[in-house]
């Protein structure tokens, strides 16, 4: 596949693989467990890493202003344990593929696609990959298909975050060039001047990131890439994402 073609498809799993964050499924969850919708993303995405320090978690997801990522998982740790949490959050993803997936095609040639790719991938430095990426896959198509397309979105913004490091940028610069609107969203209450010597840094990421996914992609044969391409705009297409 081609750095491009690299690009497109992770885009698309990177759509599909948060596609239950903020379900109204995933947030009557949380609630049942006593967390709102936002420390149920914070403590069940970060909560592969264990019960760590929220600087430990700041490390993996980059981005967010430290301050309220702090205040979201120490008081969300005080509710459920982080193994838990991401075990609870990690069931919707599956649960999202249960309910919306089962009439979609070809998801058999798309999982065994898509493992193949996720069995490339190198976890060296990519830490909330590795944590996600250990926890056990479900049998079930449909599930297995969310908890694949999810292992690979946390694997490109993992090797994002490597990237944009590589390139000189802070993460809260690339989120204030790729993400203008949300910075209050993240926490941050003010913009960023954005030079274009940043710009040109956050090029370099984005092309670096592309370059370092490309390889784990490159295990697919023609029939392999079609079945990923293929699979993930029909599961983009059946969540409506």
């Amino acid at each position: 596949m081609t750095n491009d073609e690299v690009s497109a498809v992770a885009r698309t799993l990177g759509h599909i693989g948060s596609a239950f964050y903020f379900r109204p499924e995933t947030v009557a969850t949380a609630k049942a467990k006593g967390l709102d919708g936002y420390r149920f993303y914070f403590l069940g995405r970060g909560g592969v890493l264990g019960d760590v320090e929220s600087d430990v978690v700041q490390s993996a997801f980059g981005y967010f202003e430290p301050g309220l990522l702090a205040k979201m998982w120490n008081s969300a740790k005080q509710v459920m344990p982080p193994r838990d949490a991401a075990r609870s959050f990690i069931g919707c993803a599956h649960e999202l593929g249960r309910s919306q997936l089962n009439s979609v095609d070809g998801l058999d040639a798309y999982c065994a696609a898509a493992t193949q790719v996720n069995d490339a991938i190198d976890p060296t430095g990519l830490t909330l990959y590795a944590g996600t990426a250990a926890e056990p896959p479900p049998a079930d198509l449909p599930a297995l298909a969310m908890h694949l397309s999810m292992l690979l979105r946390e694997a490109r913004g993992s090797i994002h975050l490597l990237a944009i490091v590589a390139s000189g940028l802070t993460s809260r610069m690339a989120h204030q060039i790729r993400r203008p609107d949300d910075i209050g969203l993240f926490g941050w209450s003010d913009h960023l001047e954005v030079t274009d010597d940043d710009r040109a840094r956050w090029d370099a990421a984005e092309a670096l990131t592309e370059r370092l996914l490309a390889p784990s992609f490159d295990v697919l044969d023609d029939e392999a890439q079609r079945s990923l391409v293929g699979g993930a705009q029909a599961i983009h297409e059946a969540l409506g994402s």
